[in-house]
Parts: structure tokens; C-alpha cells; sequence
């Protein structure tokens, strides 16, 4: 056995974070009563707040913006296009998302049976997510990932980012691994790729969404099951 330890991406990897980000933007728009607030269309809403949420992290990944304007600013800027300016409205809609959206649960497909699969095979698995401390440990709570991982290693926790060295480092030496005998699995070409390539670990691209890629992963598959094959 070639690998020992394998570490994964949680969000849009395991966690479908589209699938439970929407359900929460959905029930904050009813509960919050946007409609009435002048936001007449959710789909718009989602989508515009997918397009500043994107520009937001790049900000924040490349040290720009510290995480609490992020909370709250892509919030802020997906109002704006609806014409409302309500600071307090986008301040506490940040908070109310945060409060809900790690006790989602909806999960990519196979995700339970893979983590069952390569934990009855003996593979350490451990977590790098470019995540807060709290929110992705609520998340691998409710969604009962919890117990499949040793280590968890956030961006919060570890003071770096994916796809810098460092994040890989730490976790590397938090989990007592040698590069050699460690694999990345994630979703992301630049961040989760790129970054274990910059790490010297080998990587498994998971194309959930069939993306041409731009440099060359160590293996590619398109479903969670395809995982099975190479371990």
C-alpha cells in the first residue's frame, strides 16, 4: 500500500456546499422577508450572491479582506443590486447564514460508502479545508463525517491557506505523515491541487463537475466511487 494517509477537501468534495448553501440562502430569504424588502427574485438573489461570495474569498484567500467583512459583505453587495443599503440587515443575515448553514447535511453522492470503504482498508483520513474552526466542525458534525477523520485541519487552525506550503506542512506534521506517504483529494485545480503539488504530495483531482484541467493531476475521477480504483 502505496499511501497511508489521505487527505481530503471537505467543501464541494464531500460536502455539497452549492446544494446546502442554497437551501440556507432560501430559507433566510423567507424567513427574513426579502421579498417584501424589495429582493424579488431568489434565483437572481442565489446567483448574485454566488458571483460576490466567489470575488470575496479570492479577496480574503490573498490576504485583501479579514473574514468578518467577508461574513458580511457579500451580503451587503447582493442587496446593493436590488437597490437596498441595510448594514444592519446584511450584518445580521452574515450571522444568521453561519448559525445555519453548517447544520446542513446534503453530501455528494457515495461520500458515506467511500469513507467506509477506505476506513475498513486501514487509510489514516484526515481533513485540509480552507475553513473557519467552528463552522466546518459543525458541518462534519450534523452530517455524522465526524468520526471518519484524525485530524482536522483548518485554514483558522493552522494560520494558512490553501494552496500555500504551509497549510500542507502543518498538516503533514500534525498527522505524524511523510509527503511520500500522503495524497490530496479535492475538488479545486488552484487551491487543492496546485497547493499539494506546491506541498510535493501527490493528488487526486475530483471532477465533480467535469472541468478541463489546466495542469495535470496525479489521478482524476469524476464520482467519489471512481475512488475505489486507486485505493
Amino acid at each position: 500500500m502505496k499511501y497511508k494517509h489521505l487527505f481530503f477537501d471537505l467543501d464541494h468534495t464531500l460536502w455539497d456546499f452549492e446544494a446546502n448553501s442554497r437551501q440556507t440562502l432560501e430559507d433566510l430569504y423567507h424567513s427574513m422577508e426579502l421579498g417584501s424588502k424589495g429582493v424579488s427574485d431568489f434565483d437572481l438573489f442565489h446567483k448574485n450572491y454566488l458571483v460576490h461570495n466567489e470575488m470575496l474569498w479570492a479577496r480574503y484567500r490573498n490576504g485583501f479582506i479579514k473574514v468578518d467583512e467577508l461574513r458580511w459583505k457579500r451580503m451587503w453587495l447582493t442587496l446593493l443590486d436590488f437597490k437596498i443599503a441595510d448594514e444592519v440587515l446584511a450584518r445580521e443575515m452574515g450571522i444568521v447564514f453561519l448559525d445555519l448553514l453548517p447544520t446542513r447535511k446534503i453530501l455528494f453522492p457515495h461520500t458515506i460508502e467511500i469513507l467506509d470503504y477506505l476506513t475498513n482498508k486501514d487509510y489514516r483520513l484526515h481533513l485540509i479545508t480552507n475553513g473557519f474552526e467552528k463552522t466546518q466542525h459543525s458541518k462534519l458534525k450534523y452530517s455524522g463525517l465526524d468520526k471518519y477523520f484524525t485530524e482536522v485541519i483548518t485554514s483558522e487552525g493552522s494560520n494558512s491557506l490553501k494552496p500555500h506550503k504551509e497549510i500542507f506542512d502543518y498538516a503533514l506534521a500534525k498527522a505524524k505523515a511523510r509527503v511520500e506517504e500522503s495524497i490530496m483529494i479535492g475538488d479545486s485545480l488552484e487551491v487543492d491541487i496546485q497547493g499539494a503539488i506546491n506541498a510535493g504530495i501527490d493528488q487526486v483531482f475530483v471532477n465533480h463537475i467535469k472541468e478541463t484541467a489546466s495542469i495535470k493531476p496525479t489521478y482524476t475521477v469524476y464520482s467519489l466511487k471512481e475512488l475505489e480504483k486507486i485505493f
